[in-house]
């Protein structure tokens, strides 16, 4: 764990394949903690930051509760309100509590899955250059070919919170 760049703490977390989610081979989950100060706008916040670096096809909403992963994109999950505990990697994954103001990067292939949340749980999430997303649930049959277009897909050019300064481009160096 490393200070965040704004008084929060910075996680990364690793996950294996399993066999149906695949992860990411390369590239952690990375969590701010705090990466936002909690405000009446947060929601808004958070997509004028992701868009300010190019993160954008934004969205609001909670996330599923099934385990998923995308397997030709990176997402951003930004907590706007309430707070949640959420399933990463798959099956055999961690679950971590976020709440407002935390901020999660997905790198392609993670998987994720709500476990519970609060009834005023609300995220905002994005995508590097507005890509579009896929919605894989794991199926083994489909693995082989997640894992190809997983490999295939390109760093973002930014860090969704942080720009040139965040965790996302520094561990490409």
């Amino acid at each position: 764990m490393e200070e965040g760049p704004v008084g929060g703490s910075t996680e990364l977390r690793r996950f294996a394949d399993d066999g149906r989610i695949p992860n990411n081979p390369k590239l952690p989950l990375v969590v701010y903690r705090l990466a936002l100060a909690p405000s009446h706008d947060l929601a808004k916040q958070l997509e004028n930051r992701f868009a300010e670096n190019g993160w954008t096809n934004s969205w609001r909403n909670g996330i599923f509760t099934y385990h998923h992963y995308h397997s030709n994109t990176h997402e951003v999950l930004g907590v706007a309100q309430g707070q949640a505990r959420v399933c990463f990697g798959g099956e055999a994954g961690e679950v971590l509590a976020l709440s407002a103001g935390d901020v999660a990067i997905l790198p392609p292939g993670t998987g994720h899955k709500c476990e519970s949340a609060t009834e005023d749980f609300l995220v905002v999430g994005a995508y590097p250059d507005g890509r579009d997303y896929d919605i894989c649930p794991g199926n083994p049959a489909e693995h082989d070919s997640a894992v190809k277009r997983i490999a295939s897909v390109p760093l973002p050019r930014k860090d969704p919170v942080f720009g040139r300064t965040g965790v996302l481009v520094w561990q490409q160096t």
